[in-house]
């Protein structure tokens, strides 16, 4: 097998996903060359970052394919790995039509779970896309089911970009009586519906020294904010788009972590949530259950439309030190074996030097 590899193309979007992955992989490989729809920042650029092509990755750039195509042919990369399997995936696999070098493929979630139930022609882009690859990954079984659904017998590796490192143990007892949400305020995480949630618990009377901290911001925030005055939220604070260590804090704080989109991978903020010992309190998604059994470890949300009954509940849950404690030990130990950041980095790196050693 190939010990190491020489020289890396990624291509991916501009995203914090695709600096972190930069960052991570950058101690496994020599040289790193990156196609991407921006620059990424200056200090999220790896010292090996050799080289960036700016694309545009819209599905009317048609030149995209040949320029990438060129590129390649300049650098001759021992791998190209492409991330998401929508049309980044689609201008990567025609630019290496013909060309004898790996397309690893990274499916990140909606691409695979979503845009192939927009119409035929984005579910035949997005199977051509996984058929094109030497090997796809995926950061959850569900995930990697409906990759199999639409791509039949293709190679896949569970592996996800984790967290960084297992935070320090939090004593239950100095946690604040706080429910954390951080999740992007767009119609996908349904954040609207935790506000509604949230007027449940502050009508029920049992948890009035509790609050409700709503984090990130988004397309929907100025309604959301609209939305709780309307609903006359009392312990209410909208944080805001929050740093790293800030977000770690609140995380720290909190007892209950709640996030229900209406489709999700693996999702990194319920990682970090589990690595701070929040009790999770998440929707009835197949990947969800890959991390959390309802009553266990956590709650899982079958019906969204009586979240505040599930939330009353995993604030019940919560509210016992001895209990949380039990459930953050358990949800640290899941994160400690399959979620932590450079162990599934050196786990993309081996796929890498699987790749190349099946070309040699």
């Amino acid at each position: 097998m190939t010990e190491r590899i020489r020289r890396l193309l990624v291509v991916g979007s501009a995203s914090v996903h695709t600096w972190r992955f930069l960052a991570g992989i950058a101690p496994h490989v020599d040289e790193i060359y990156l196609a991407c729809n921006d620059e990424a920042p200056a200090e999220r650029r790896p010292a090996n970052l050799k080289g960036v092509l700016r694309v545009d990755f819209s599905l009317k750039a048609l030149a995209t394919a040949g320029r990438l195509r060129r590129w390649i042919r300049e650098l001759q990369p021992d791998i190209v790995h492409v991330h998401q399997a929508n049309s980044v995936a689609w201008h990567a696999r025609r630019a290496l039509r013909g060309i004898d070098i790996p397309m690893l493929l990274t499916a990140w979630g909606s691409d695979v779970l979503l845009l192939p139930q927009q119409n035929r022609l984005m579910r035949a882009m997005v199977r051509g896309n996984l058929k094109a690859a030497g090997a796809v990954t995926s950061d959850s079984l569900y995930m990697a089911a409906k990759i199999r659904e639409l791509a039949g017998d293709c190679r896949i590796r569970l592996l996800n970009y984790g967290i960084d490192a297992l935070p320090p143990e939090s004593n239950p007892a100095v946690k604040r009586k706080q429910v954390l949400s951080c999740r992007l305020h767009k119609p996908l995480y349904r954040i609207d519906a935790i506000l509604r949630a949230w007027q449940r618990v502050e009508q029920s009377g049992h948890f009035a020294d509790w609050n409700l901290v709503v984090a990130a911001s988004g397309g929907e925030t100025g309604a959301l904010q609209q939305l709780a005055r309307d609903l006359k939220l009392r312990n209410v604070e909208f944080a805001g788009f929050v740093d790293s260590q800030t977000l770690g804090r609140l995380y720290a704080e909190s007892r209950v972590f709640v996030s229900v989109p209406r489709s999700d991978a693996t999702s990194i903020s319920l990682l970090e949530a589990m690595g701070h010992g929040c009790l999770p309190l998440l929707s009835n998604l197949p990947a969800n259950g890959e991390w959390v059994i309802d009553g266990l470890n956590g709650v899982i949300a079958e019906d969204v439309g009586r979240l505040g009954d599930e939330m009353l509940r995993a604030m019940r849950m919560s509210a016992d030190d001895a209990a949380l404690a039990r459930i953050a030990e358990m949800n640290r130990g899941l994160v400690a074996a399959k979620a932590l950041h450079q162990a599934n980095m050196a786990g993309f790196a081996d796929l890498y030097r699987e790749l190349a050693a099946d070309k040699v």
